[in-house]
């Protein structure tokens, strides 16, 4: 049983969250109501055991995401953006412990695109437009876009495309390296699933272990980095999934997680 939002939907189905932006009369704006409701959401994806992906798109074609609402950033105070807000939201689902798959059609501006660069994996059409232009509105990139887009595609693309304000599409996003996979509008369905899928297919415990290694270790010192994996090792070695995921290699058959 999930539960009913106002600027949201979501769905559970067969460990797959969706969790879609239901505004597309307004491009699917993050204003705070839905920002408020994305957490609410996420915090109960979080909490079911069922879970094991979640899966964040936009209702409609236009629009993944079209940004931050800027009535409200335009009435907003110096101090407000020391508030965790949407930073603190997008830094919530990156360390979430379910694999998080942004599925892009349509714009993702701004915060959207923010937003989709929170999750773990990407996935874009030939609409999808990314960019992110605040420095338009005379503001910068505050919900994590200076940092993970750098990260993402090298300090030298960020600088252009923060700077400039440009907005490329999806084709050009899977070539720098922002999204991870680029599909023709028609299969982006059938894509999910697949990626969906195949993450299904792991050792739960394991493909925690090992998006934490990944995030946590990405920003410190190698050595210590690599500890952080053998730990996570040791974590892993400690579980039945990690017999079961054994022995059914050996035995050449498909492995049964019991948490899955």
């Amino acid at each position: 049983m999930t539960t009913q939002y106002r600027n949201v939907d979501v769905q559970l189905e067969n460990g797959i969250y969706w969790l879609t932006l239901n505004r597309p009369e307004a491009r699917n704006a993050l204003d705070a109501s839905m920002l408020q409701e994305i957490d609410e959401a996420i915090t109960e994806a979080e909490g079911k055991d069922e879970v094991k992906v979640i899966v964040i798109q936009g209702a409609g074609e236009k629009s993944f995401a079209a940004g931050a609402d800027i009535r409200q950033l335009n009435e907003r105070q110096p101090l407000e953006a020391l508030v965790p807000g949407m930073q603190g939201l997008y830094n919530k689902i990156e360390n979430c412990s379910k694999v998080t798959i942004a599925a892009v059609r349509g714009y993702a501006l701004g915060g959207g695109c923010e937003l989709a660069m929170a999750c773990d994996i990407r996935l874009a059409t030939k609409n999808a437009k990314f960019g992110l232009p605040e420095l338009n509105l005379g503001i910068v990139p505050a919900a994590g876009g200076t940092q993970r887009l750098s990260r993402m595609v090298g300090k030298g693309r960020a600088l252009d495309m923060i700077l400039t304000g440009k907005i490329i599409d999806g084709e050009e996003a899977e070539r720098i390296g922002l999204v991870s996979y680029f599909v023709e509008e028609e299969a982006l369905q059938d894509k999910i699933q697949e990626v969906a899928s195949a993450v299904l297919k792991k050792g739960p415990v394991a493909v925690m272990l090992a998006k934490r290694a990944v995030h946590k270790g990405y920003d410190i010192d190698a050595d210590t980095a690599m500890w952080m994996e053998k730990l996570s090792q040791a974590v892993a070695f400690s579980t039945e999934d990690k017999n079961e995921g054994t022995l059914a290699f050996l035995e050449k058959r498909q492995a049964e997680f019991k948490n899955k």
